[in-house]
């Protein structure tokens, strides 16, 4: 399989809605504990299932200046306009790197230690695969953000 579409683990979700894990501090809006990794089309995501970073793992990008579990997410934001819930950060982006066949950002949330323990938050499909090489990766987020949730009826 491969990636097919972007969207939110449901594991987590549902986990923070049940109060069943503890946010880091400032919890999305966190400049330091939501990081984003880029990830290859051999990931098949799980979006009921997949629940920690070590299921994404194996699928994780790689290349010169791109660490493994990716860059800390930046310029956080969690804004409520009209009803719609949104998030959005700065563009995330490596520069100088050579990274071959990125085909999108797993974001999740970075505890300091096993990747067991990392929850994974949203998907980004870039829909066709991106490649540098001694160039910079950047991946634009959605002038909408990376996901909107319109809450009323």
């Amino acid at each position: 399989m491969s990636i097919t579409a972007s969207g939110m683990y449901g594991l987590t979700l549902e986990k923070s809605l049940n109060a069943a894990i503890a946010f880091p501090t400032n919890g999305m809006e966190s400049e330091t504990a939501v990081k984003g990794m880029l990830v290859l089309d051999a990931y098949t995501p799980n979006f009921d299932t997949h629940d920690f970073r070590d299921d994404v793992t194996a699928n994780e990008a790689s290349g010169t200046n791109y660490t493994a579990g990716g860059i800390a997410l930046t310029t956080t934001d969690l804004t409520i306009s009209s009803g719609v819930l949104t998030y959005d950060t700065a563009d995330p982006s490596w520069a100088t790197s050579t990274i071959t066949n990125a085909m999108g950002l797993v974001a999740y949330f970075a505890r300091g230690g096993a990747s067991s323990a990392d929850e994974l938050l949203f998907l980004s499909d870039f829909v066709t695969a991106v490649s540098t090489v001694a160039g910079t990766l950047l991946v634009q987020v959605h002038s909408s953000g990376w996901w909107t949730h319109d809450y009323t009826p």
